[in-house]
């Protein structure tokens, strides 16, 4: 039975927990607003108003409508289409309204994290975005919500369409808003002129007043609509108490207007209203400009998502929205469609097309049995797919969330960069005091519009760009690379690496490893061997034991099967232990001279060795040629016979090679090196991810194993050396546009200073050097998304 409000006396939602204690006893509310009245009633004495009387109140309307829909966030069917969780913590990108720089990320990091229940609130500016941990036992979602509406910003869980919306939306508002700074400046400075330069001869004092009203009512709309966006972020600041980008544009903003009035009103002064038009027109062009610039640089993955089909086909043929789809529902693709889930195909041998995942254009073969990832394209034939995973939880919604992780990521230098910037406009505005002071001493007509430049100059707004905006390119550049970033540090890192640290089987070789021959001894059974291989190595993950897959016997069964990562599988058949693996794991024997080879036993009996063939990568002699090239040192890791490494190793020119190592052993090995060496590893296996996960920076093949790929710090979605040859590049590159970011910008505002406070330049020239720095940042980082850039 449902609740009704014991305010309104509407039904209470399901999910929500609004209480407040009334004449002894919890009554339930509907919403925020009945229950925020209804505790005032109650703090206030006035409890005797529920005792007494005669009607239901109406539904408060103290919380705006939107945020009574953020009550609907808490249904757990609605949250499966974005929120990731795990046991009690939930996790979920939301896309932000409002934020303009780094102080508003500041502001709103700062004021969430102090809630009840908020793990961690990271905001990326330069795509507007955040990602909420929180923990769903102590918190709800559209509590957290409201929280960040409270503060002047709307949020809400990031939806690619949602989100395309909104900023047509901002952009058609900034529009609207530039139209009318640009018609009023036009017309204030055609008065203007008039009224410096009286070019029809001297005017009467009447009708110079009659030009200031006029100029007057064309620069009202301007600052009461054109420049609103300036003064919320600045009250957001303020009531935050911080200091950010906007509150010295407003603070020119408004004095120049007020002193515009004062002067007409009076008859008496300078006035400056074609300065706040043309100070407002290029701020909001600057805007304009920087937010299509920045949309640029984050577009890359909110298109990523749009690869994902809205509709889906089930095999009675009906529609049902790609949203609703849960694991182990069956669908339909058909030829040229885009996949809708991941999952697995049931019927049919196809061709995908993976660029969008990989970076490779030519298209992959699958077949039954072999899983297929959302927003990749059916090129040929239709098939039948079980979905895997729900749209939340799929590949392309991973990439995207671990893309926003990376990029939210910040450099020393970034987190630098934003305290400077917060601290520099509180300098700006002492400075401007200051200016003032001194120059109505020594020149009063010209103190306020000299104050107007300091103020407007020397916005730091270009400094808290300058690093977040190259990360964002340099990630989105990397996905087209078919590079999935885990972890912000990686451009860092990648720039100072000295030591390549490299695995054999399925890295510098191909991993399609092939039963190329068999040997067998002791009269036992060639086929018996392949079956018994095949039922043994089923319990290992490794690319070698997977060639014994096309060897399966259901007859052969083995039990207590261990495997022994490095070594090889044990197991019990017929009561008889079995060993497949190493030379050392099965025979015992350290000094075998066979290559490329596994061997099985029997009660300690050598019967079979299993000859195998695995290509090395085309681009692995390049790859390691690249590095050696560059200075860095190369290292091939593996757990092969030194027999194996060395003859790879001598093929594609590595000098130094570690083999028959445990993952323990290439761990130790890892911390055994010099402090000065920065390590880059690379691997597939089981037996790669301690060295993963303790390398100053790690890679994961695309192909490998899923415990490698999570600890890894990069993933290599399509297995090409070479690519990572490209990501250093771009790694060295984005370091080289970050540096001339900040050197550009920090050089403006000590350049910029100095001649504002001396009176040298002139306030709409302050204001095209502002916006200016701003859009030059932004550029100068988009460059990294050129593919020759």
């Amino acid at each position: 039975m449902s609740k009704s409000c014991y305010h309104c006396g509407e039904p209470v939602p399901d999910n929500t927990d609004f209480q407040v204690e009334i004449l002894g006893e919890t009554r339930d509310m509907c919403c925020p607003g009945c229950h925020a009245v209804a505790e005032t009633i109650v703090n206030g004495g006035l409890v005797s108003y529920y005792q007494y009387r005669t009607e239901l109140a109406e539904k408060a309307d103290l919380v705006p409508e939107q945020l009574q829909a953020l009550i609907n966030y808490d249904n757990e069917d609605v949250q499966s289409e974005f929120v990731r969780k795990s046991e009690n913590h939930s996790e979920v990108t939301l896309s932000l309204e409002g934020v303009t720089c780094a102080a508003c990320a500041w502001l709103i990091e700062k004021q969430m994290n102090d809630k009840t229940g908020v793990d961690s609130i990271r905001v990326n500016t330069t795509t507007n975005r955040a990602i909420l941990r929180w923990d769903n036992s102590q918190a709800k979602l559209s509590e957290l919500l409201s929280s960040i509406h409270t503060l002047g910003y709307k949020a809400a869980p990031f939806e690619a369409d949602a989100y395309e919306a909104s900023y047509q939306q901002s952009m058609k508002q900034y529009l609207y808003r530039l139209g009318v700074a640009g018609i009023a400046t036009m017309q204030v400075m055609m008065l203007a002129v008039a009224l410096y330069f009286e070019i029809f001869g001297d005017l009467d004092a009447e009708f110079k007043q009659y030009l200031r009203v006029v100029s007057l009512i064309f620069a009202t709309p301007v600052l009461l609509y054109s420049a609103l966006p300036f003064y919320l972020n600045a009250w957001r600041s303020i009531r935050g108490k911080t200091l950010g980008m906007d509150v010295p544009v407003s603070i020119a903003l408004i004095f120049a207007y007020i002193a515009s009035v004062v002067a007409t009103v009076g008859e008496k002064g300078e006035v400056f209203f074609e300065s706040i038009s043309m100070f407002t027109f290029f701020l909001l062009l600057g805007r304009f400009l920087e937010m299509r610039a920045r949309r640029k640089a984050a577009a890359a993955s909110a298109n990523l998502l749009k690869l994902i089909p809205t509709m889906a086909t089930k095999l009675d043929g009906s529609q049902v929205p790609v949203k609703t789809l849960k694991q182990g529902d069956k669908v339909r693709v058909l030829p040229g469609e885009h996949i809708p889930a991941d999952g697995n195909i049931l019927r049919g041998r196809i061709h995908v097309d993976e660029s969008m995942l990989t970076g490779e254009s030519v298209p992959v073969v699958k077949q039954v049995g072999d899983i297929v990832y959302a927003g990749t394209l059916n090129t040929d034939e239709s098939f039948e797919l079980e979905v895997t995973q729900s749209k939340a939880e799929s590949m392309l919604s991973n990439i995207v969330r671990l893309q926003d992780e990376a990029q939210l990521s910040k450099p020393r230098v970034a987190e630098i960069a934003d305290v400077v910037a917060r601290y520099f406009v509180a300098v700006i505005l002492i400075v401007a005091a200051g200016t003032w002071l001194y120059w109505n001493q020594n020149k009063p007509d010209d103190a306020f519009w000299i104050m107007l430049a300091v103020l407007v100059a020397t916005c730091p707004c270009a400094l808290s760009l300058a690093t977040p905006t190259a990360i964002t390119c340099s990630t989105s550049r990397l996905g087209d690379l078919g590079i999935l970033l885990r972890k912000g540090h990686v451009f860092e890192t990648l720039c100072k690496i000295n030591h390549l640290v490299i695995d054999k089987t399925g890295t510098l070789t191909e991993g399609k490893i092939e039963i190329d021959s068999i040997a067998v001894f002791n009269d036992f059974d060639e086929n018996l061997a392949y079956a018994l291989a095949s039922s043994m190595e089923r319990h290992a993950n490794h690319p070698i034991a997977k060639a014994f897959e096309v060897f399966k016997n259901d007859s052969i069964q083995v039990e207590n099967a261990k495997n022994i990562i490095g070594s090889g599988v044990s197991a019990y058949w017929n009561g008889q232990e079995c060993r497949i693996g190493n030379a050392r794991f099965v025979l015992g024997d350290d000094n075998t001279t066979e290559t490329a080879a596994v061997f099985l036993s029997v009660n300690g009996v050598h019967v079979a060795t299993f000859k195998y063939k695995d290509p090395v990568r085309i681009e692995s002699r390049e790859f390691i040629s690249q590095f050696s090239e560059a200075g860095i040192k190369t290292t091939l890791l593996t757990g092969d016979t030194s027999i194996n490494a060395q003859k790879v190793a001598s093929e594609i020119g590595i000098d130094s090679v570690i083999t028959d190592a445990t993952p323990e052993g290439k761990l130790n090995y890892l911390n055994s090196l010099d402090s000065d060496d920065i390590t880059l590893m690379v691997g597939d296996g089981i037996n790669d991810a301690p060295t993963l996960a303790g390398a100053h920076l790690s890679v994961a093949m695309g192909g490998g194993t899923d415990i490698a790929k999570a600890s890894a710090d990069m993933v290599l979605l399509g297995d090409k050396l070479d690519k990572l040859l490209e990501a250093r590049k771009l790694a060295l590159k984005t370091r080289s546009i970050i540096r001339q970011n900040l050197l550009w910008s920090l050089g403006y505002n000590v350049l910029i200073l100095p001649l504002a406070v001396s009176g040298l330049v002139a306030p709409y020239i302050a204001v095209v050097g502002m916006s200016a720095s701003s859009i030059i940042v932004v550029s100068n980082s988009l460059r990294l998304l050129k593919q020759n850039g």
